[in-house]
């Protein structure tokens, strides 16, 4: 804590019930003193805050001022006996807090609590949208009178805080710029331009695992990107991506995996797994799975914030990794089918995501490793003959219900640098381009594609055509010429 305090809440409950779970990214806690200092990891609260000791007045204070977190309740309710609930509840039984424990209960455990019916009450909804991010048409509970306005389903539902660095990048309206943007492009200019961000986005995911695949490799995963979206998302279509991505499986084993896995390395000599991340159990695979398309759905129908829902489908995918190999690039892909599914992308544009997270590779892993990092610890496994691991432990509300905040202002940043920086830029060459193409026709007869070669010999050279270029690929140009290409290069491209 940044200064002495009592944990509060979540973290209260925690410590009282000695829970498994990787600790929240922010905690609460009551200070000494009534002008207390917080700071990203601790919310120090006043004296007055302080909730008595017993479990529902820890829970009222958790709910009201850090919001509904599905992991520590799932454990919760798991670690205390219904009864206790059915009186926590029954104590004040038409109150908002009440019933909306009563749902979640229920709704996570899918068992029915001994409660009375609450009467002619207004209803409230189970997530509050000034804390954190929730369907903004929600599905009404008669039995709880609550509107049930959470992401997703029991199988997997991960949340996002309602942070001001989030806050400020939904109110850009990032979409609709992006609509705005497109439009002021001529549709054939905007058509080039997004045919080379797409070849550009299927090359980038293939360099962040490592890979450089043939051209023809490249076009038909970037074939598979423009076709986000159109299809409904089913375990079928991920397990067809996954072929195209793979291409030769000769050597992969295709499919839900049928064993443990881990992102890691191996001890050169005892082959022993060095994991830094350790997948879900093979065996709550199907679960998962069948939840993360029901949340893709739900998220769509309820209009859920597409990068919000983007962030915390994609990621949540690659938590689980539920393929020997591939997951990474499903991962990318499944961001611009939410973002295509939600009407987010503007129509024939694909936001580059894949491109703006090789330029901030270091980042998009601290994203990946804030919670991926503090799991591992909580995943009780051991070696296998093969090299492999086996989870011992129950780990599925690890991968159902973590918190995306950090991962869905990630990629928020990752939109807005397509807006702000790879759109225009490109639009800008392509203009450019043609410029210098016409003046190159004013010069010399010269095909397209030698035009394209002149222009990367000038732009790898400063915008001078180098000795080489003048003696070899473009000795036919009189000096006159090369000088007049020079000029024409700097007049259309601002170098040289």
């Amino acid at each position: 804590m940044p200064e002495p305090g009592v944990p509060a809440g979540y973290a209260a409950l925690i410590e009282r019930y000695d829970l498994r779970v990787p600790l929240p990214p922010r905690l609460a806690a009551i200070a000494e003193r009534h002008h207390p200092r917080s700071d990203d990891q601790w919310r120090m609260l006043t004296p007055r805050h302080q909730p008595a000791a017993d479990m529902g007045a820890q829970l009222i204070f958790a709910f009201r001022y850090e919001g509904i977190d599905l992991q520590i309740l799932a454990a919760l309710f798991d670690a205390v006996a219904p009864q206790a609930f059915e009186v926590l509840i029954r104590a004040t039984p038409t109150g908002g807090f009440a019933r909306r424990l009563w749902f979640l209960y229920e709704w996570r455990t899918e068992r029915r609590l001994d409660i009375p019916d609450p009467g002619t009450v207004r209803a409230v909804p189970i997530l509050d949208p000034d804390q954190q991010f929730a369907l903004s048409e929600g599905t009404p509970s008669p039995r709880h009178r609550v509107i049930n306005n959470l992401p997703g389903v029991r199988a997997f539902c991960p949340l996002v805080r309602r942070t001001p660095e989030l806050t400020a990048l939904v109110e850009q309206g990032l979409g609709d710029a992006a609509r705005a943007a497109v439009g002021r492009v001529r549709p054939d200019l905007m058509a080039r331009a997004a045919a080379f961000i797409l070849l550009n986005d299927s090359r980038s995911s293939f360099a962040i695992e490592g890979e450089s695949p043939s051209g023809e490799r490249t076009a038909r995963w970037g074939q598979a990107i423009a076709q986000a979206g159109t299809r409904a998302l089913s375990l079928a279509e991920l397990n067809r991506l996954q072929r195209v991505v793979i291409g030769d499986a000769r050597f992969v084993r295709l499919g839900l995996r049928t064993e443990g896995g881990f992102v890691g390395a191996h001890d050169r000599y005892s082959n022993q797994p060095i994991p830094d991340h350790i997948s879900a159990r093979h065996e709550d695979l199907a679960d998962l799975m069948e939840g993360l398309i029901a949340y893709a759905d739900r998220t769509v129908r309820g209009g859920m914030d597409p990068v919000i829902a983007a962030a915390s489908l994609a990621f949540g995918f690659v938590y689980i990794h539920p393929y020997v190999d591939g997951n990474g690039r499903l991962h990318r892909w499944l961001i611009h089918h939410a973002l295509a599914a939600a009407g987010f992308s503007p129509p024939g544009l694909v936001f580059p995501v894949s491109a703006a997270i090789l330029r901030e590779i270091d980042a998009y892993r601290r994203v990946l490793e804030s919670y991926s990092a503090p799991l591992l610890p909580l995943i009780e496994w051991r070696a296998t003959a093969s090299g492999n691991v086996e989870v011992l432990n129950a780990t599925a509300d690890y991968y159902r219900y973590f918190d995306a905040t950090l991962h869905a202002a990630f990629l928020y940043q990752c939109v807005q640098q397509t807006l702000e920086r790879d759109l225009p830029d490109e639009v800008r060459f392509l203009e450019a381009f043609d410029a210098f193409a016409l003046g190159i026709q004013g010069i010399a007869d010269m095909p397209t594609a030698q035009i394209e070669l002149l222009q990367k010999f000038l732009a790898q050279n400063g915008g001078r055509l180098s000795q080489r270029a003048q003696t070899r690929e473009f000795a036919a140009l009189t000096q006159a010429e090369a000088d007049r290409v020079e000029r024409l290069y700097a007049d259309t491209f601002g170098q040289g």
